[in-house]
């Protein structure tokens, strides 16, 4: 049978899988290593009769040495009761049922173990016809909840019980060969969930590890399920992606598996098979900017992002509309403007907050060339002047000339002395000069005259 043609119900296997149990003498991690936070929520669990483990991402990030950004813990307790224990406990979540207990800013994330959705349970589960899990609401037990999550080294338990780890599908063994591998089959496994193929290359990149030979080879075909997802969830997983300092490589690979096109069409459009448009020129300067802004410890603000982005195409929907509608330059790149961002947010749900600075980051590209009288001193005092001229200076590194020689005017221009500016001012006034008004003519006076 044709993978393609595999049943939701068909989809629903799992691989049987071995426990490795690694004691506490044979692993690297103390609970020293553990937010404090993290260990209240595991002792409250495991003083409550339930079972309590410190789960994926951070177990894995402190197997490799390094300081987990979340951890997340999973239980038998179902949501309801965790809410009972922890009265600063919040329930989220319809696709999967979550607690988040809440210490100030600081929130760990509590899972009741997962079951197998094909089963006769209580809780709902649903699939689309494409095998993908629409709602996942069945608990089972730690066994089952392993086999449920997507990667070997993503399905490791920390017990706090006994300070042991679980280790179910190889992890250890992956962490140590530096693989990303798909629990069960990979299609099957994609198709439940397609935004795992982001997940993949998002590890990938993240820990600098190879993708396992079969879950890399389904990626390439089944990219354009990515277009069944919820843009507010791309959006999201988009940031992931490309704004966590390592967004040039995690592009470059996701292109390489044809994940990038699904989420961004309209700038897809542009891509050569050299890398040598304005736009893929772009792309290039502003997510190795932007990794090294986040390197650097600087705020970074995915609107300028998306702006640099979405650039180039909205300036050939502009010329499109001059050709066919005969718009004026000005009208042409406001509409232009509005199109491309509405095209966009069908995939990826950017918030209007961030389109409205995308719209104002491209309304002052318009505006920046024009820096006589006064102009050039209201500008800089507009909110959103520096992401315009930091824009302006990207654009100057692919158009050269004009755009090059324009944005030098608007450096040396900030760095100046008011004198200073009023003389380049000057000599933009001076090269530029007003053309004088036509005078009047005094037809009454005439009037008056000829009678």
């Amino acid at each position: 049978m044709n993978k393609n043609d595999i049943k939701p119900s068909e989809a629903t296997h799992f691989p049987e899988l071995a426990l490795n149990l690694i004691t506490r003498e044979e692993h690297n991690i103390s609970r020293k290593q553990i937010s404090d936070n993290a260990l209240k929520v595991l002792y409250r669990l495991n003083s409550a009769g339930f079972d309590a483990f410190l789960v994926g991402g951070g177990v894995r990030d402190l197997l490799l040495g390094h300081t987990p950004k979340d951890f997340d813990i999973a239980t038998n307790a179902t949501p309801e009761q965790i809410k009972k224990l922890f009265r600063n406990c919040r329930l989220i979540g319809r696709r999967f049922r979550l607690a988040h207990i809440m210490f100030g800013r600081d929130i760990i994330e509590v899972a009741t173990f997962r079951g197998h959705h094909q089963e006769n349970t209580q809780h709902i589960a649903q699939q689309s016809k494409e095998g993908m899990l629409l709602r996942d609401n069945v608990y089972g037990s730690i066994d089952e909840d392993a086999e449920r999550r997507d990667f070997t080294i993503n399905a490791m338990y920390y017990n706090i019980a006994n300070y042991a780890i679980h280790d179910y599908a190889g992890g250890v063994e992956d962490l140590e060969d530096k693989l990303i591998r798909l629990i069960g089959d990979p299609e099957t496994r994609y198709r439940e969930d397609p935004v795992r193929m982001l997940r993949a290359i998002r590890f990938a990149v993240k820990l600098d590890f190879d993708i396992e030979e079969e879950t890399a080879d389904p990626i390439e075909h089944l990219a354009h399920l990515l277009k069944d997802i919820p843009s507010a969830r791309l959006y999201e997983e988009s940031l992931k992606m490309l704004q966590t300092g390592l967004g040039l490589e995690t592009y470059h690979l996701m292109r390489e598996y044809q994940l990038f096109q699904p989420l961004f069409p309209t700038i897809s459009e542009f891509f050569t098979a050299d890398y040598s448009s304005k736009t893929e020129q772009m792309l290039d300067l502003v997510l190795d900017a932007t990794d090294q802004r986040i390197e650097e410890g600087k705020r970074i603000n995915p609107a300028f992002m998306f702006a640099a982005m979405l650039w180039y195409p909205m300036l050939a929907k502009a010329d499109e509309l001059m050709a066919t509608r005969n718009f004026a330059y000005y009208d042409a790149v406001m509409e232009a403007g509005n199109l491309i961002i509405d095209e966009q947010v069908k995939t990826i749900a950017i918030p209007r907050r961030h389109t409205a600075t995308i719209r104002e980051i491209w309304q002052l590209q318009l505006r920046l060339p024009r820096r006589n009288g006064k102009r050039a001193f209201r500008l800089m005092e507009l909110n959103k002047f520096r992401a315009g001229f930091d824009f302006l200076e990207m654009r100057g590194e692919i158009e050269g000339e004009e755009t090059k020689q324009l944005a030098k005017w608007w450096e040396t221009f900030q760095n100046a002395g008011r004198n200073m500016r009023q003389a380049m001012v000057a000599d933009i006034d001076g090269a530029n000069p007003k053309p004088k008004p036509r005078r009047r003519r005094n037809t009454k006076k005439k009037a008056n005259s000829a009678s």
